[in-house]
């Protein structure tokens, strides 16, 4: 039974937010699977399954101790790596890619669990290690090389999006966590002269992705998909065509509209101004969150609460990034919106886990 103090704290503002984007999302992965001969698609079950469920595991998340699931979180880290492994070796292959294992009723990412557990992982990692703030960069070379594989594992499966996704976030952590300048100046250093050889290592897609950004390839073939998506959000004009009206979409124009590409959607028949209102309730729930950690005391808490944020932010401003055109197209669904059952109980998780350390920030002893 949860101590009833906690109830006082509990997050009900992210929470109302969660719920209305989470809404929104399901509301145009109906518009961009809507056919008159079957309304009601299989992938807007499918969502509607992962809204309600993913609510679930939000509230089981929230109720059980964030200490308890950092703990989980660092043994389960390297059972995520077996499976990443697994996932090379046996995965089941969609879309150009082996990232998934099949459970028969529905798949999932293993590299989606990753996200989820590295944060806990690595502040349960750093909490356990030493009692100070002060670590020295040899300190973090085990972390660093558990974030390193991890990543090279997600990319050759291959998942550009992804890898970099816990690579950011990482890195993030790492920075915060005060691992110094000198080795984001040396990485950067290296990284800078390795560039033409890390070139060469991705996939031939991959390399049209970035000739794409730089204004190269031809529109009917390499550049189709972002300029589909460009006319999709102009046409939709101040206010948009309205639900279900957005022509790119019905016509079947806008390639992968009920995932990666769900918010050009949402821009066709909502417009400018559904845009903007949707924007304006991520800038909220992040604001919201944001808060909630200034509010922590303990410092490897709240390296843990950003953490388990960090990879929706992120995910966020990229896809929103890459659909308007100032980004390269790298496959990275929009949080709460995006077609996908993986990708939305892990963000449901991470949240809940997030309200968990909400709920318990004030009875935290400072170390």
């Amino acid at each position: 039974m949860i101590d009833r103090r906690y109830i006082n704290f509990f997050d009900f503002i992210s929470l109302f937010l969660i719920i209305i984007l989470s809404l929104v999302g399901l509301l145009f992965v109906y518009s961009a699977t809507f056919r008159i001969d079957q309304p009601y698609s299989i992938y807007f079950k499918k969502q509607l399954f992962g809204c309600a469920s993913g609510l679930l595991i939000y509230f089981i998340c929230c109720f059980i101790d964030f200490r308890t699931l950092q703990r989980w979180a660092y043994f389960l880290y390297f059972l995520t790596i077996v499976l990443l492994i697994f996932t090379m070796i046996k995965g089941s292959v969609a879309l150009g890619g082996q990232r998934w294992i099949s459970l028969g009723f529905f798949k999932f990412q293993p590299s989606e669990i990753a996200k989820l557990i590295f944060p806990g992982f690595f502040t349960y990692y750093l909490f356990t290690e030493k009692d100070s703030f002060d670590f020295s960069v040899e300190e973090f070379l085990p972390m660093l090389a558990m974030l390193g594989f991890s990543a090279l594992l997600i990319l050759k499966q291959p998942d550009l999006g992804t890898a970099m996704i816990i690579s950011l976030s990482g890195i993030l952590l790492f920075w915060m966590a005060g691992i110094g300048k000198k080795f984001f100046f040396w990485s950067s250093i290296f990284l800078l002269i390795t560039a033409p050889v890390l070139y060469k290592c991705l996939k031939p897609y991959q390399k049209q992705r970035i000739a794409v950004f730089m204004g190269y390839g031809d529109s009917k073939k390499e550049r189709y998909q972002i300029e589909q998506s460009v006319i999709a959000i102009g046409s939709g004009g101040l206010a948009g065509k309205g639900f279900l009206n957005g022509t790119q979409n019905k016509l079947q124009f806008l390639p992968e509209s009920r995932t990666d590409f769900i918010f050009s959607v949402l821009c066709e028949e909502w417009g400018f101004l559904g845009a903007i209102l949707i924007i304006f309730l991520y800038i909220l729930l992040f604001i919201r969150l944001f808060y909630v950690v200034s509010t922590i005391t303990n410092f490897f808490v709240q390296l843990l609460a950003i953490g388990l944020i960090l990879h929706i932010i992120i995910s966020t401003m990229i896809n929103i990034g890459m659909v308007i055109g100032l980004l390269p197209i790298v496959g990275i669904p929009l949080p709460f919106m995006s077609y996908g059952i993986s990708h939305l109980w892990i963000t449901f998780a991470s949240l809940g886990w997030f309200n968990s350390i909400s709920m318990r920030r004030f009875y935290i002893s400072v170390r």
